[in-house]
């Protein structure tokens, strides 16, 4: 995207501090009035393995990690290895010259060497040697920020610790901003950011996941731990009391989601989030949901798989698993969020969608959406949600018995929580007619299990109706439409610009409903696309034949990666310019590899 920008790599072992560096930095940024997007590329150990985290720094809001890199903050060798090659022209490498040396570097990047033990021994020997926060405060100044942002963020970081924690962080950041000040040239945007007071929220997806959830009136949230969905849990559990709402961690997520839908049906605001695996074993819950008509939501965090598959790495190939959830036919409404404002609002809607319509509600996320870090402006935040419970009745009926799942035409029955004077009613997982009575324990009843089945089903086309459908973002005549759906919205964005200004004209359509879909109005915009190609994180293209199998449209193409890395906005153009040398005929497959980046021997001392 046009605008001044840098992006920064933070790279080393688990443990070696690259998380705590990245928040301070994304501290720092914030405060200052700038615009940051950071993907965490991290393995499933405590200790060991690489670690590789990326912050995008810009004027102007971002929308992916990018596809640059100007510097690198180096913790040990393999990091220069792996990451170094990949610096744009002009960039940096810094690093703890006591313990590295950054031989071989490509022409035109620079290396700064921080000699982390001759600084922190200056400023006195009570002093520990911690080389991220020097790397840091050498880092604070070449990217042009004020160290006092800095001072401000290392205190809110380390406050908790106590004061000498926190002068001992500051006084080495500021060993390594004044050596970095002393011993080299600032980064080409330094001194061309626009900075300001303005302070900017940095939050993930999972924490707008939990802060939409409690202002919906979520009164009840289930969990069992599981990456990356346990950032919601995270959030939730130190903020329950004060924002009323009941956390239990189970003891699995069996026992989650019979939580969520018990609660549902007795009137909470009920929610979980889990991953694929978890999900797997929810299923038979969601059928029960869907059964009984108990509101409930389930957040769906995607991940590597199948079975334990790629814990920390993302997907999205659950799509068939939260088509298929549990058994039978029964509505569902699936939403998929775009980007970190979205979540938050998408609670809203899920939590009155599962009220009004009486079905289980699948917010679709995954890791990347889930877990990067964003900043967000806060006053885009409106925490005064519509809250709208449906039919829920709260007396008893003037005339006749109460008919919880009375047939209606929107298929909506009236709904009482139980307790309710006079509503008193069956709710077993069985099939039952209009009272609830169970119609398969002597002999099933043909005509009353047709009736059961379509009065559920009508849900879906009346839901539909009230979901406003997807708009064409771009130029309405580009030759080349590319379609995607969830965290895809923002690197295609991003990559039409890229074609742009490579001459190629592209506009792109972003699905956010998933179940119930806009058949007709997707089938209309896709008719008059000369060419589309879809864009997804996995190997089969699932949305591609759901979007055939509602539209009838085959898509020319398909844009997959399946690695365990999001898409970059240059891949993705990339593949579209494959496309059209390939002449743009149908069948074309192209799958995105992130750069083979196997370990190689590299010395860790000067020795």
């Amino acid at each position: 995207m046009a605008g001044l920008e840098t992006t920064v790599g933070f790279s080393g072992a688990a443990g070696d501090g690259q998380a705590a560096m990245a928040d301070a930095l994304a501290l720092v940024v914030a405060r200052s009035g700038l615009q940051l997007y950071a993907y965490n590329s991290y393995q499933s150990v405590i200790r060991g393995g690489h670690v590789w985290l990326r912050v995008r720094i810009s004027q102007e809001e971002v929308e992916t990690h990018g596809d640059r890199l100007d510097a690198v903050v180096a913790l040990d060798a393999e990091a220069m290895v792996r990451h170094a090659p990949e610096l744009s022209e002009g960039g940096v490498v810094l690093f703890n010259s006591d313990k590295l040396k950054a031989d071989g570097l490509p022409p035109g990047r620079t290396p700064l060497p921080f000699p982390v033990k001759a600084l922190a021994a200056a400023l006195g020997p009570q002093l520990a040697v911690q080389q991220n926060t020097v790397l840091l405060g050498g880092l604070v100044f070449l990217l042009g920020l004020p160290v006092e942002k800095l001072v401000e963020a290392l205190s809110k970081q380390f406050g908790k610790k106590g004061e000498p924690v926190v002068a001992l962080n500051v006084a080495l950041a500021r060993a390594g901003w004044e050596h970095a000040q002393k011993s080299f040239a600032p980064l080409q945007a330094a001194g061309r950011w626009v900075l300001s007071e303005k302070r900017r929220s940095v939050m993930t997806g999972n924490e707008a996941f939990a802060m939409g959830a409690a202002a919906a009136g979520c009164g009840f949230y289930a969990a069992y731990p599981m990456t990356p969905a346990t950032g919601v849990l995270h959030w939730l559990a130190p903020h329950a009391e004060r924002c009323g709402i009941v956390v239990k961690q189970a003891e699995d997520e069996i026992a989650v989601a019979n939580m969520v839908v018990g609660a549902g049906h007795a009137g909470a605001r009920a929610m979980c989030a889990t991953s694929g695996g978890g999900f797997a074993l929810m299923t038979e819950a969601i059928g029960m949901a869907g059964m009984i008509e108990a509101p409930s939501v389930f957040v769906l965090v995607m991940r590597g798989g199948p079975s334990t598959g790629l814990p920390t790495k993302t997907e999205q190939a659950d799509l068939n698993q939260a088509f298929g959830a549990s058994q039978g036919d029964f509505p569902r409404i699936l939403l998929a969020p775009s980007d970190v404002l979205d979540c938050f609002r998408t609670m809203e809607e899920a939590f009155n969608l599962a009220d009004r319509w009486q079905l289980p509600v699948i917010v679709l996320s995954d890791l990347l959406l889930s877990e990067h870090n964003q900043t967000v402006d806060p006053d885009r935040f409106d925490f005064r949600f519509r809250i709208d419970r449906g039919q829920v009745v709260r007396e008893a009926p003037a005339e006749g018995p109460f008919l919880r799942y009375r047939i209606t035409e929107s298929g909506v029955s009236p709904r009482a929580f139980p307790g309710t004077s006079g509503t008193v009613f069956q709710a077993g997982t069985d099939e039952h007619d209009e009272k609830g009575i169970l119609i398969s324990d002597v002999s099933t009843h043909p005509p009353t299990r047709r009736r059961m089945v379509e009065k559920r089903a009508r849900k879906v086309g009346a839901a539909l109706r009230e979901l406003p459908p997807p708009v064409l973002e771009g130029p309405a005549g580009a030759p080349l439409t590319l379609v995607g759906w969830g965290s895809t919205r923002g690197v295609i964005r991003e990559a039409r610009a890229l074609l742009a200004a490579r001459g190629i004209e592209a506009n792109q359509l972003a699905i956010r409903y998933l179940v119930p879909f806009h058949e007709r109005e997707v089938a209309a915009i896709l008719a008059g696309a000369a060419k589309t190609l879809v864009v997804e994180n996995s190997s089969s293209g699932q949305f591609a034949r759901h979007l055939r199998a509602e539209t009838g449209h085959a898509a020319a193409g398909r844009i997959l990666k399946y690695d365990g890395e999001p898409f970059t906005p240059r891949e993705v153009a990339d593949a579209v310019e494959g496309f059209l040398r390939a002449g743009g005929q149908p069948g074309y497959r192209h799958v995105c590899e992130t750069p083979d980046a196997s370990p190689v021997a590299f010395p860790r001392t000067r020795s």
